[in-house]
């Protein structure tokens, strides 16, 4: 896995994060509806918070991370990035960050790339176990912080293997958070999905179904404006 990598408007460093840029977070950053105030949840690199403020200019966005060292990681691409003014990165948990709804304000937008192996073996390294495993960030802590933090009309976006989609489905009706958009990533085109790409908000509208193959012309379309 190369240390560096380059997106058309900007670079990614990535050799003091245990999650690296993937196909997930470029699906997310590419797919997700921003606003005027975005939040990125557990932003590792910087990569979705990057993609998000490329694509919504007017926009500000706040991006927090538990890690220290992704949170130092990603105020380097930052602060490297034509965006820099305009993305400010926290130490923080979203669960604390939550306890503060009425200081931080309420988001247009909350994009997550959550940890969501539940039941598996944790990995030894303990920066890959808080990034790809639910110890630290539950989908149920996330979508009540989320219902804490989200306006109105606001909208949260996550990314997840097909598997979990109940889960976070689950998860998200708990916290009074209904399904908007829903897009099933497959491979192939023969083959079921193996990632949902998901979308709620605090109040019901028609739902929105879609699909994407990896390496179609749509999923070509979509992040055109990133990959080199």
């Amino acid at each position: 896995m190369k240390d560096t990598f380059r997106f058309k408007q900007f670079a990614i460093e990535q050799q003091r994060c245990a999650m690296k840029v993937g196909t997930d977070g470029v699906l997310l950053g590419a797919w997700a509806q921003g606003g005027q105030h975005m939040l990125d949840v557990g932003t590792g690199t910087g990569v979705i918070a990057l993609m998000l403020a490329q694509r919504y200019p007017e926009a500000s966005m706040t991006a927090i991370d538990l890690d220290a060292d992704a949170v130092e990681q990603a105020r380097q691409n930052i602060s490297a990035s034509p965006f820099t003014d305009r993305i400010e990165v926290q130490h923080d948990a979203v669960q604390h960050f939550a306890e503060h709804a009425h200081e931080q304000g309420r988001y247009d937008a909350i994009v997550s790339n959550p940890p969501f192996f539940i039941d598996a073996l944790k990995a030894p390294n303990r920066q890959r176990t808080m990034a790809r495993h639910a110890v630290t960030l539950t989908y149920e802590q996330l979508t009540e912080a989320a219902a804490r933090l989200l306006s109105d009309a606001g909208e949260l976006s996550v990314i997840v293997p097909s598997d979990y989609r109940r889960r976070m489905d689950d998860a998200a009706l708990f916290s009074r958070l209904f399904p908007y958009r829903v897009c099933a990533v497959s491979t192939k085109e023969d083959k079921p999905p193996r990632r949902y790409l998901l979308s709620y908000t605090k109040h019901p509208r028609p739902l929105e179904v879609t699909s994407l193959t990896i390496g179609s012309e749509p999923y070509r379309a979509l992040t055109d404006d990133f990959y080199l």
